[in-house]
């Protein structure tokens, strides 16, 4: 394979206005960002036996330690659907309404879980805990999200079950947050809801702007956009919180049990057991944010959504902020395979 071409230099970015005061999540019509004329930067590219046969086109930014941008590839200002790295700001609004959540549970309440056993006997737990059983949740039954679970998860003859679902964690953290703060339960997915309003403000509040789309995730959730560096700057706000704030707890639950937040066989969880202080969640449709103790943080988004090139492009962003750890090479590697053999990789173009 050839080597790596050499890096860029550092595009620079000039920081947006200031946001206005947050608002409540509502019906939203089609929001498309506005389109340039020219396509998104190439982040990642697929090689095979010495062959660039794909590429991944996407938007990245970075933050420096005080919040400003450092710099950014793409339009980073346009408005995305962060999907499942949104869910600390769901936990916030958990902690915000009166749920008394802390450890695991809270870290659960933020996951995109792999469907471990570990997982489904905690959201079980906390269902429990709080009067709910499984037929509670208004999530949809899945297999479990990691696919070695899946397979095992079949072998023994299990079907697909709320429980399992990956967004399992934050719905019975949304009910012990109703039940906690004496509103409905049965309408809690509902964007008008109280609760969803004080998730429309803890988001907002953080990225420093204002909701621009409201849609419904792949769990019946709704689903807020922001832009990439509202997203963020909204990561930043997690870390720099100051202590015993929701949004710290939130942090530093997360970082505290990674494991509960992703699974054992997952980037996100790999990064922050590895990198003391990181705080990193990954979403849908390849979104992927990160805040580092010091404040810096960065989000991208792949455009077509490829989750392969995932960890080779967060590896790639991460050392070009400076981070230094073995657990880089693991988090970026992507072999592509020929005959059952490596011939090829997806790594990172910038």
């Amino acid at each position: 394979m050839p080597p790596t071409p050499a890096e860029p230099p550092a595009i620079p970015t000039v920081p947006g206005p200031a946001a206005p005061e947050a608002t409540a999540p509502g019906p939203s019509a089609a929001v498309r960002p506005a389109h340039t004329g020219q396509a998104p930067p190439v982040l990642a590219e697929v090689v095979r036996s010495g062959f660039v046969e794909g590429h991944h086109r996407g938007s990245l930014v970075v933050l420096d330690a005080d919040g400003a941008v450092e710099w950014a590839l793409g339009d980073v200002a346009a408005p995305v659907f962060p999907r499942s790295s949104n869910k600390p700001f769901q936990a916030v609004a958990c902690l915000r309404a009166g749920a008394p959540l802390a450890g695991e549970r809270l870290a659960l309440a933020a996951a995109s879980h792999s469907g471990e056993a570990i997982h489904r006997e905690l959201a079980a737990k906390v269902l429990a805990e709080h009067g709910f059983t499984e037929d509670a949740l208004q999530c949809p039954p899945d297999l479990p999200l990691d696919p070695e679970e899946a397979e095992a998860y079949l072998a023994a003859g299990h079907a697909r079950a709320r429980l399992t679902m990956n967004c399992s964690g934050k719905h019975a953290a949304m009910l012990a947050a109703c039940r906690a703060a004496g509103w409905s339960t049965d309408d809690y997915l509902d964007p008008g809801h109280p609760y969803q309003r004080l998730v429309a403000d803890a988001l907002a509040g953080a990225a420093g702007e204002p909701v621009a789309a409201t849609g419904t995730d792949g769990c019946g959730a709704p689903l807020l956009a922001v832009s990439l560096t509202g997203l963020a700057r909204a990561f930043r706000a997690l870390v720099t919180a100051p202590q015993g704030t929701p949004q710290r707890r939130v942090a530093d639950a997360m970082r505290a049990h990674p494991e509960y937040v992703a699974g054992t066989r997952r980037h996100d969880t790999w990064l922050m057991r590895e990198v003391p202080g990181t705080l990193a969640k990954m979403g849908a449709e390849a979104v992927q944010a990160v805040a580092l103790p010091d404040g810096r943080a960065l989000a991208f988004k792949l455009d077509d959504g490829g989750t392969r090139a995932l960890g080779p492009v967060l590896a790639r962003a991460l050392e070009r902020v400076g981070v230094t750890s073995p657990v880089l090479a693991r988090i970026g590697a992507h072999p592509l395979l020929g005959g059952g053999v490596p011939v090829g990789e997806v790594r990172a173009a910038f």
